[in-house]
């Protein structure tokens, strides 16, 4: 019998979120899903989401900024199974104005997007490097690219986590495993932007909102890809987008 492959997805919270997207299409590709988040109900409630569409699905509560949490939900899942697909989904918007910014401020924002991405790629990689294959995807932004007024601490972190995946793609590429990031360049349509800012989204429509759905199929998009084929960066936005 065939040892299942799977997938360890961190920076999951609601169901209605990116991570818990990413969990159920990680599934649907046949992948035993070990899904990482701070808070057990949620990701338990993911879980048994994605059990009762007929995957397999395991939650383990995880701080990405742990190097013992992050090392323990990689070792689980590589118990279960070789891990093929690791997804870096952590960090959420960190605004703030820069003269009043507190430094434990900025600080939290670089271990939760850039140093957690480190740990998380370095488990991960450990896993892959020695069978040749593997994909480690990231979630990045449009602050990977560039630095708006008032997001200094978000712009940065996300800015040397992109960097940093540039890195690994050109050392373990040519190793046989794919690395790439996904900037998503505006708000999602998810539990978030329609809870926190109700009004923006009735007065420029949900279809200003990058859809959790053809987010989620792009990654699938990047894990497929064959090897003389890889894309390295994919940026997605609405239509309404400027950039």
């Amino acid at each position: 019998m065939t040892e299942q492959k799977t997938a360890v997805i961190v920076g999951v919270g609601a169901e209605e979120g990116l991570g818990a997207y990413l969990c159920h299409s990680a599934a649907e590709a046949g992948l035993h899903v070990f899904i990482g988040g701070r808070t057990a109900a949620r990701i338990e409630a993911v879980a048994d989401a994605t059990r009762d569409s007929g995957g397999r699905a395991s939650a383990v509560v995880t701080d990405v900024t742990e190097q013992a949490a992050v090392a323990g939900i990689v070792a689980q899942a590589e118990a279960s199974g070789p891990v093929d697909l690791a997804i870096y989904n952590a960090g959420n918007n960190w605004p703030g104005d820069f003269l009043e910014m507190e430094a434990d401020y900025f600080e939290a924002a670089w271990r939760v997007i850039c140093f957690g991405g480190f740990l998380f790629a370095q488990q991960a990689l450990r896993c892959m490097a020695p069978r040749g294959e593997g994909c480690l995807l990231v979630t990045g932004a449009s602050a990977s690219l560039r630095g708006k007024p008032n997001f200094g601490a978000f712009t940065s972190a996300k800015a040397g986590l992109r960097t940093l995946t540039q890195s690994l793609a050109r050392q373990y590429g040519p190793q046989g495993i794919h690395v790439a990031q996904v900037m998503i360049d505006g708000s999602i349509a998810g539990e978030k932007a329609l809870t926190r800012m109700p009004r923006i989204v009735e007065k420029y429509g949900m279809d200003s909102l990058v859809g959790l759905t053809g987010i989620a199929d792009a990654y699938m998009f990047l894990y497929r890809q064959p090897r003389n084929a890889w894309s390295h960066e994919l940026d997605l936005r609405t239509h309404k987008e400027s950039f």
